[in-house]
């Protein structure tokens, strides 16, 4: 009898847990449509702006932006996207391993020279355990990404740039693909490396008004905030999407251990069953 209520106290407790995870798969998944909407509509228009970029770009032409301008890297900012909470498989350790892996390619410069911006609480305690100091909490906005937070932040690092405070700005963050695949993408921010589209060197076939550097002087800032912004809305749909997939298998996992625990219950309850009759019906032929 011990070992009935045993199983039946683990079947409620895994049928409890069910209804957890379950949950939390359905919340992941609501939230997910959202941000895969968002994400999807956002491409295009950055893939657009950087399109007019590389336009714009005549290798034959200097172009007079600090943002563009590539120096020695004597000192570098890496800002990293990671969630608040767990419970999404691996993707706080895959930003986890990357970071790190990133951070040991600059160690030559110093830890004094190697700033971090965790965005993200989990990131945030990796960033510690490293031994630095984070620059900045930005755990309150990195579960809900607006652009005029990301545009603050992404603002903060030009203007460092522009200063000299740093050198070089990278982005580790997960990059959505599909609801099963994610993967973490290690990109430059600053400074921006336009590529110029085959086939279209220059912006002779174009009119361009006001004039060029008029133009690029306000779509480059532009370019810079929404890439930021979309990193970060990257990053919150892949973790969605990873934390859905983990409470799908959990649940599944549950059901399995739910039928397995029943059956055993079961086996146990019968067993238990067949020896009370046996004994009733030995101590009827032992009383005759």
């Amino acid at each position: 009898m011990a070992q009935l209520k045993e199983i039946k106290s683990r079947i409620q407790s895994v049928r409890s847990t069910q209804k957890i995870t379950s949950a939390m798969m359905m919340i992941s998944s609501a939230r997910l449509v959202k941000t895969q909407r968002l994400i999807q509509s956002l491409y295009p228009y950055e893939q657009t702006l950087y399109r007019m970029l590389q336009l714009l770009a005549d290798q034959e032409e200097s172009i007079d932006s600090p943002f563009l301008q590539t120096r020695t890297v004597k000192r570098v900012t890496i800002v990293a996207f990671s969630s608040n909470t767990g419970l999404a498989g691996r993707f706080n350790d895959n930003i986890a391993e990357k970071l790190k892996k990133v951070v040991a390619n600059y160690m030559p410069l110093g830890k004094e020279n190697i700033l971090l911006y965790p965005i993200g609480e989990k990131v945030a305690k990796v960033v510690r355990s490293m031994g630095f100091e984070p620059q900045g909490n930005y755990s309150e906005i990195s579960e809900n990404p607006s652009y005029n937070n990301t545009q603050q932040i992404a603002g903060e690092l030009m203007e460092m740039y522009l200063k000299r405070e740093t050198d070089q700005v990278e982005l580790v963050y997960h990059h959505f693909i599909t609801k099963g695949t994610q993967v973490v993408v290690n990109e430059p921010f600053l400074p921006i490396q336009p590529k110029i589209p085959d086939g279209e060197r220059s912006v002779s076939n174009y009119i361009v008004e006001p004039d060029r550097k008029t133009i690029l002087t306000q779509l480059i800032p532009k370019i810079l905030k929404v890439k930021f912004y979309t990193a970060h809305l990257d990053s919150v749909t892949s973790e969605h999407a990873a934390r859905m997939t983990a409470m799908r298998t959990a649940t599944d996992n549950a059901d399995d251990l739910n039928e397995e625990l029943t059956l055993e219950y079961n086996k146990l309850r019968q067993q238990s069953i067949t020896n009370e009759l046996l004994d009733i019906v030995g101590g009827s032929f032992g009383n005759a």
